[in-house]
């Protein structure tokens, strides 16, 4: 008889050696207070760390290991996770023992009491650096006025997930940080619930300023995605348009001065200024009409393209 996976606990490790033992002790503490230890699984997704990771993580027992290639980033790395899970509920968080598993039973009781997709965490209370927090806060006013996300903390990494919610993402870069924005544009259904965020225990942070320029990039990324992923010829055809009459009216004004004043066209740099504006249009035109064709072609590419590769995966 086949068995049940009820959950699946989905955890990305960077460089986490001192961490590892405490935090699998403590989550499978809290699923077995929720759930029967054949009902779940746990899966640690090893982001090609440098230290003795993946010893620690040989020394456990009952969980799955992915031993990515390389490190790729904490997207692709929940990425792995996710397409490796087979409970009917997803369940997500660090590995640097900041998210307590004890608040997991609050988020599961909110998923299915309001019939939720996706219920995340609020660190509210956070026991981060204040560069850190001041740049969350920078990003909570650009995702709200982009992109009108109304989640206090995207970039908390403990949530709960229905399957049909995780398997529709596809995950690279910083995209961990917007998973939220992209399942809402999808139609699901979201919910938010405050949790216990404990200070770092061992091992540095993975979050720095580069970090948080590269989110702002995937903020663009995903800001266009929800407006003109399926018509992107819309926002550079309508570009296109408003060039197109503002030279054709000002080269209109410099033929007109050029007939009622005498003008001569080559002493008038406005005619060149309105011709100029009307290549234009005709760029952002061919740009939109290619850009249509090649999201196309991503789609029937990506279906067999391989954005990371998995070493091993090992079951204990």
């Amino acid at each position: 008889m086949k068995k049940i996976v009820k959950y699946s606990v989905v955890i990305p490790l960077c460089n986490e050696q001192g961490n590892i033992l405490i935090l699998d002790e403590q989550i499978k503490k809290t699923m077995n207070e929720i759930s029967d230890i054949h009902s779940y699984e746990i899966i640690y997704v090893n982001d090609g760390s440098k230290d003795k990771t993946l010893e620690e993580l040989k020394k456990l027992k009952k969980i799955k290991i992915i031993n990515l290639n390389r490190n790729y980033g904490q997207a692709t790395a929940l990425d792995a996770g996710f397409k490796q899970s087979k409970g009917e509920i997803v369940i997500s968080l660090d590995g640097d023992l900041q998210n307590d598993p004890k608040d997991i039973p609050r988020l599961l009781e909110k998923l299915k009491k309001e019939d939720l997709d996706v219920v995340c965490g609020w660190r509210k209370h956070r026991k981060d650096k204040n560069g850190i927090r001041i740049l969350t806060r920078i990003g909570r006013v650009l995702r709200r006025f982009l992109i009108k996300d109304p989640v206090h903390d995207t970039g908390c990494t403990l949530r709960v997930y229905k399957k049909n919610a995780v398997k529709s993402l596809d995950l690279q870069g910083e995209m961990h940080r917007y998973i939220l924005s992209l399942l809402r544009w999808k139609g699901f259904k979201i919910g938010e619930i405050e949790v216990n965020h404990r200070p770092r225990y061992r091992g540095k942070t993975k979050y720095g300023y580069i970090k948080a320029l590269r989110g702002f990039i995937d903020l663009i990324n995903v800001w266009f995605l929800q407006k003109y992923s399926q018509r992107p010829a819309h926002m550079f055809g309508s570009l296109g348009l408003f060039s197109f009459f503002f030279g054709f009216g000002i080269t209109l004004w410099s033929i007109l001065r050029k007939i009622l004043g005498n003008i001569d066209l080559s002493e008038n740099g406005w005619f060149i200024v309105g011709l100029f504006f009307m290549g234009i249009s005709i760029f952002l035109f061919s740009m939109g009409f290619l850009l249509n064709m090649l999201i196309r072609i991503k789609f029937d590419v990506s279906k067999f393209e391989k954005r990371y590769y998995i070493r091993e995966i090992i079951k204990k």
